[in-house]
């Protein structure tokens, strides 16, 4: 049976372990590394199959940056701290759920588009463009929590919901580049534990104890 006429089902479960495979390998071992060949064998495919579904790498790429954010969108839009009432609560919560899940092999916690954009931001544009798209849609919904929060315990703060979120995503993606440098994850939870304690001091909420 031909690429061309494999069911429907099957297209898309092809598909798909590609995508799971580009996520594995280039946060493994970066974009301009990873071959079509890594990737293929990772997922266990022909190169025919590869080149059914993308045109190239780079369109493997981007789209695995989709794979990637909707992923992110499901595990985060269904952790415990989205049912807490207070917004500061939530942004805290954000915050030691990104701490919660630094565990495993390094790959398995970085971020794959801080991977890619870090690489490719100059050479391929069209992957530094969905990796902004995708980073930025993942703080804008962080933004919202911080914006309630702002407007209940900081209403005259000069800075912005949307510039403290895209600084969480900052801190992040540096604190994936600590845990790289340093073989693993405890750095990296160490500069969220300083980002929470900076959240914090952003806001005035009265009779809290935190520290």
């Amino acid at each position: 049976m031909s690429a061309a006429t494999l069911p429907a089902k099957a297209e898309s479960d092809s598909r798909t372990r590609l995508l799971d495979a580009a996520m594995h390998v280039i946060r493994a071992q970066g974009y301009s590394a990873t071959t079509v060949d890594d990737i293929c064998s990772e997922a266990g495919l022909t190169k025919g199959a590869f080149f059914y579904h993308f045109k190239s790498k780079e369109d493997l790429a981007v789209a695995a940056a989709a794979h990637f954010s909707e992923m992110a969108e499901r595990l985060f839009g269904a952790a415990p701290y989205r049912e807490l009432a207070d917004p500061l609560d939530r942004a805290l919560g954000y915050i030691e759920f990104r701490t919660a899940i630094l565990a495993g092999p390094i790959p398995e916690f970085t971020c794959l588009l801080g991977t890619m954009v870090q690489e490719a931001y100059q050479t391929h544009p069209a992957i530094r463009r969905a990796c902004d798209a995708y980073i930025g849609t993942h703080a804008a919904e962080l933004a919202k929590d911080i914006a309630a929060a702002k407007a209940r315990y900081a209403p005259t703060a000069e800075w912005s919901a949307e510039s403290l979120a895209l600084y969480t995503q900052a801190v992040l993606q540096g604190a994936f580049v600590l845990a790289k440098s340093k073989g693993g994850p405890e750095v990296a939870r160490e500069c969220l534990a300083h980002l929470r304690r900076y959240l914090l001091q952003l806001f005035h909420r009265p009779g809290s104890k935190e520290e």
